[in-house]
């Protein structure tokens, strides 16, 4: 099931895949005795309970549902390039496995870390340093994700930039690292991104796609929206010293596999990104 197929193989399996392929998938594996409802809005509940039932209580999947676990694996660090001719710019790709659950203590403090570094907003560390500072990038940032169900994260983060400037990027993306993972970051920066996230999550519970993913996520982990609640507190109550740990328990820069893709072998006179 976590077979990476090569670019060919992917072609080739979509254009082998026939019409009978599909429907036979559907049948056998389409249905909805394993699903959860969320509904939001002002409506009938029991209207709204009669209509599922009426047209969805039958439809039965023929296999069995089994949850397919993502365990962490540990994956040595490494750094590649990759030639693509013809490209005006180049992709900086760095991510890393971590054994970090959302459940943890650390993971609220961690994900503080990551919105400050370059998940949040364009006054993060990455982009003050890399895109606006020494404009070696059109656009930089970090993610973090955590599972809910197994012991197992990932960090990862990007940068779109002219070829040129590989060398430099790479360094000033190694700085900024291991300057969060020794020196952490100021209490100006924390307040103002505790606040900065905290009003993103309550713009998100109130918008109602968002919120009816919310619920139905939560009814499948067997949650309600106190963990949600708790979770900021979480996030409100973290010291700096927190988040420093945090970042440096599970963030080294010599763990990461560093992956760049450009054409970086072509002398060029591409305009430095302004």
């Amino acid at each position: 099931i976590r077979y990476v197929p090569t670019f060919d193989e992917s072609v080739a399996s979509i254009k082998g895949t026939s019409i009978n392929d599909l429907k036979q998938f559907h049948k056998e594996f389409y249905g909805t005795n394993h699903a959860s409802v969320s509904v939001v809005g002002d409506f009938d509940q029991a209207s709204v309970q009669k209509i599922v039932s009426d047209e969805f209580g039958s439809w039965k999947s023929e296999q069995p549902f089994t949850r397919i676990g993502s365990p962490y694996i540990n994956v040595s660090a490494e750094k590649k390039n990759f030639e693509t001719p013809d490209k005006a710019n180049a992709m900086f790709v760095a991510g890393m496995n971590m054994p970090i659950q959302d459940t943890d203590p650390d993971y609220p403090a961690l994900v503080m870390a990551n919105y400050m570094l370059g998940g949040g907003f364009l006054n993060s560390r990455l982009a003050n340093r890399i895109r606006q500072k020494d404009g070696l990038s059109y656009g930089v940032g970090s993610q973090l994700n955590a599972s809910s169900l197994d012991k197992n994260g990932t960090f990862l983060s990007y940068a779109i930039f002219a070829p040129q400037n590989a060398e430099k990027l790479e360094v000033a993306f190694k700085e900024e690292i291991e300057k969060v993972g020794k020196e952490g970051f100021t209490l100006e920066e924390i307040k103002a991104a505790k606040s900065g996230y905290l009003q993103s999550r309550q713009v998100n519970r109130a918008q109602d796609a968002s919120l009816t993913s919310m619920l139905g996520n939560n009814l499948y982990l067997n949650r309600s929206m106190n963990w949600e609640a708790d979770f900021d507190k979480k996030i409100q109550s973290l010291s700096p010293e927190q988040i420093k740990s945090a970042f440096a328990k599970y963030i080294n820069y010599n763990q990461l596999t560093i992956i760049k893709a450009g054409e970086f072998n072509k002398k060029t006179t591409a305009v430095e990104p302004g």
